[in-house]
C-alpha cells in the first residue's frame, strides 16, 4: 500500500474507544480532525505529544477541529493515560492494528539492530469531508500543535 498523502480520502474505520465503546471516524464528518498515531500510552514522547494537543485543545475546538489519538494499547491503558494527564479527547484502542494497517502506520522498526513491528508516530489532518489536508511523518512531540498550525497556515 502506498503512503497516504494530502488530497487522499482518509480511510473510514470503527474501533473501540477508551471506554470500550465503538467509535466511528465517520461520526466526525462535518468537523476537521487531527488524527494522531502514537506508539504507547504514558511514555515520554507520547505523553509530550498528547499533553501538547491537550494544552491546545480549546484552540483546536475553536477552529472546528476534533482531536483523536490512536495506539495499539487497550481501553484500560487509555483510561489510565487519560486520567493521569487529564486528556479531553478520544483515544482509540487499536489492539488488532486494523486502523494502523489502514493508515500505513504499523511498520517495521529497528532498535539496537533488532527488527520488530511497531507504530510509526504520524498525524493526519482531515477536512470536514474526510479528505487529508496534511500528513506529518516527522512529529515534533513537544510542539506538535504549533507544527500543525504552521502547516495549515501555508
Amino acid at each position: 500500500m502506498s503512503h497516504l498523502k494530502p488530497g487522499d480520502a482518509a480511510p473510514l474505520f470503527t474501533a473501540l474507544d477508551q471506554n470500550g465503546n465503538p467509535f466511528s471516524l465517520e461520526s466526525l464528518r462535518g468537523k476537521k480532525v487531527i488524527l494522531y498515531f502514537y506508539p504507547k500510552d504514558d511514555t515520554p514522547g507520547c505523553t509530550a505529544e498528547s499533553c501538547d494537543l491537550r494544552d491546545n485543545y480549546e484552540a483546536w475546538l475553536a477552529k472546528g477541529f476534533e482531536v483523536v489519538g490512536v495506539s495499539s494499547d487497550g481501553p484500560a491503558s487509555h483510561l489510565k493515560f487519560i486520567g493521569k494527564y487529564n486528556l479531553p479527547f478520544t483515544l482509540i484502542a487499536d489492539t488488532d492494528k486494523a486502523v494502523h494497517e489502514l493508515y500505513g502506520t504499523w511498520v517495521e522498526k529497528s532498535m539496537y539492530g533488532r527488527k520488530y513491528m511497531g507504530t510509526a508516530r504520524e498525524t493526519f489532518v482531515l477536512d470536514e469531508q474526510g479528505v487529508l489536508l496534511s500528513v506529518f511523518e516527522k512529529v515534533n512531540t513537544k510542539a506538535h500543535s504549533e507544527q500543525i498550525a504552521a502547516a495549515l497556515a501555508e
